[in-house]
């Protein structure tokens, strides 16, 4: 993935060149004035391009520029009718009010639009803070293994939505659970918490991982009779659990109408984990009711496991192409869980080209070691 960061760091110059042209464009509009104005005959007028720089000024710099443009449109007015001998002219004085009165409202605009991003700025960080108390990131380190995790919103200002990943030591193992709860909004982020909440507590008391799908299951089904309209019917959470037994070289996943995690082998082989029986997602109880199998797959040292929400899949080129996380990563060999990750993003940036339109949550898992032992495979594997 070097190249593609290369690639992504070559849209740098191309966005300092915008910021340049922006930068000079009021200027760059003045001057236009004055060749306007002093190219063509008295009956025509360059005020609607001097008015134009301050406003063009006022959304996008502070209000010191956006004052100096403004001084600097109306004194080019008034020097170039002095220089035309048409200062007590009625039009003249009638131009020269004009961009004066305009100059005036872009410092106006300039105070309101600056007072927005003010306030913009503070709902960023309220709205941050939010996502870390309910999403916090696990450590680098949990359980002998090693930790990254990504949470791509869809809108640059966005910080939180309905994907989900934790990650939790216990007395069976590392167990962990990546899902995507159906909705936007202040409901999804509600049932995040549910969610969340349920697996922190499960994970620690159930035997099983099987019973922690079930204690999930059943904490949803809870939720959903506190919901009214659409959701208390159609609400549920797509999610992959996994659990990672110590000094044991497998791992034990449960998918609950999840897309299917992958293992990343140290010697660049990868596999998608799908599961042997196709299942509901959580919260969907009362439409049928079977018992959870979890299905089994080798986890050597030197392999990564990567559980991610379909804003992964889901993402789409220019051409409506899906991204193909498998084609992309097979054959690929990366130093850490975090590499993986920052390579992900960056790849999946390049292949929408920024245009994202849903939230993506990652999380990879690796177990320490440069060697790994021949791969037993228990779990249906689809190269």
């Amino acid at each position: 993935m070097v190249g593609q960061r290369a690639g992504d760091d070559e849209r740098g110059p191309r966005r300092d060149g915008g910021r340049r042209v922006v930068l000079a464009l009021p200027a760059l509009i003045i001057v236009a004035g004055v060749f306007f104005d002093l190219g063509t005959p008295a009956s025509f007028t360059a005020s609607p391009l001097f008015a134009a720089a301050p406003l063009v000024a006022a959304p996008f710099f502070s209000p010191l520029y956006t004052l100096m443009t403004g001084v600097a449109a109306v004194g080019t007015v008034a020097a170039l009718h002095a220089y035309n001998e048409r200062t007590s002219e009625i039009p003249a004085v009638t131009e020269l009010l004009t961009v004066f009165t305009v100059s005036v409202l872009a410092l106006f605009i300039n105070q309101v639009v600056r007072r927005s991003g003010e306030q913009l700025a503070s709902a960023r960080v309220i709205a941050e803070a939010a996502q870390r108390a309910v999403l916090p990131s696990p450590a680098e380190r949990i359980g002998g293994l090693h930790i990254a995790a990504r949470y791509e919103a869809a809108q640059a200002d966005a910080f939180i939505g309905g994907d989900l990943f934790a990650v939790q030591d216990t007395p069976f193992g590392v167990r962990l659970v990546v899902g995507d709860v159906r909705g936007k909004g202040l409901d999804a982020v509600e049932a995040v918490a549910v969610v969340l909440g349920a697996f922190r507590e499960a994970a620690e008391q159930e035997s099983s991982l099987e019973g922690v799908a079930q204690r999930l299951d059943r904490a949803l089904a809870r939720e959903g009779t506190r919901r009214s309209g659409l959701d208390a019917f159609e609400g549920f959470t797509t999610a992959v659990l996994a659990e990672i037994p110590r000094g044991d070289g497998h791992v034990r996943v449960v998918n609950r109408g999840h897309p299917p995690p992958y293992v990343l082998y140290g010697d660049g082989a990868l596999e998608t984990l799908e599961p042997g029986e196709r299942a509901l997602p959580l919260g969907m109880g009362d439409l049928g009711s079977w018992p959870d199998r979890a299905d089994e797959a080798a986890f050597p040292a030197g392999a990564t496991l990567l559980l991610y929400t379909d804003g992964l899949t889901e993402a789409r080129d220019a051409q409506g192409a899906f991204y193909d996380p498998g084609g992309r990563l097979g054959g690929r060999i990366f130093p850490g869980p975090d590499e993986l990750l920052d390579a992900l993003v960056v790849d999946v940036r390049r292949h929408t080209g920024g245009r994202s339109t849903d939230d993506m949550a990652l999380l990879a898992v690796s177990r320490p070691g440069d060697r790994q032992p021949e791969r037993r495979r228990t779990m249906p594997v689809v190269p």
